[in-house]
């Protein structure tokens, strides 16, 4: 099992990650069975590699039985449609936050074999996605219900603006 880098302040978590320059490399494909290990043994549902303190762009995720192995993910399409999931995050533990997401996203990959991959997600599956690479975007939840708060309050405060 990894270990997990916890905290909101942590620099690996709030940083842009690296491409994967090569999905083959043999520190990859040992990485990602441990990777799924170590999200199953922790109760989650994905797992990126800043969280286990590597600023490369993968994660894994498992949804309804399926394993989801994403090299090099980049979101292409999000929905207008959006859905409001309480989120948790096993690198901010006992901590849940209303987040804002699109109802469905396409995301192209590499998957562990080295196939490029396209997925269109809906539900809870587009949820895990968005959240993973948020990730390696160096972005947390908890950053994200701030902002979205901020935005929710500015839009409101312009709402009562008195006019003259």
């Amino acid at each position: 099992m990894l270990p997990l880098v916890t905290g909101e302040k942590s620099e690996i978590l709030l940083t842009k990650t690296k491409p994967v320059t090569d999905p083959f490399a043999p520190e990859i494909q040992a990485l990602l069975p441990k990777m799924i290990k170590t999200m199953h043994k922790e109760r989650g549902v994905g797992l990126a590699a800043p969280q286990i303190g590597i600023s490369l762009r993968l994660a894994v995720a498992e949804v309804e039985g399926h394993e989801y192995y994403l090299i090099n993910p980049e979101i292409t399409s999000l929905s207008q449609e959006k859905i409001v999931s309480e989120e948790g995050c096993l690198s901010l533990p006992g901590e849940f936050f209303p987040i804002l997401r699109s109802e469905t996203v396409t995301v192209k990959y590499t998957n562990e074999k080295g196939l490029p991959k396209k997925l269109r997600a809906r539900g809870f599956l587009a949820t895990v996605i968005q959240h993973e690479v948020d990730h390696l975007d160096g972005i947390l939840i908890l950053n994200r219900f701030l902002k979205q708060q901020k935005q929710k309050n500015t839009l409101t405060d312009d709402a009562y603006e008195p006019t003259t």
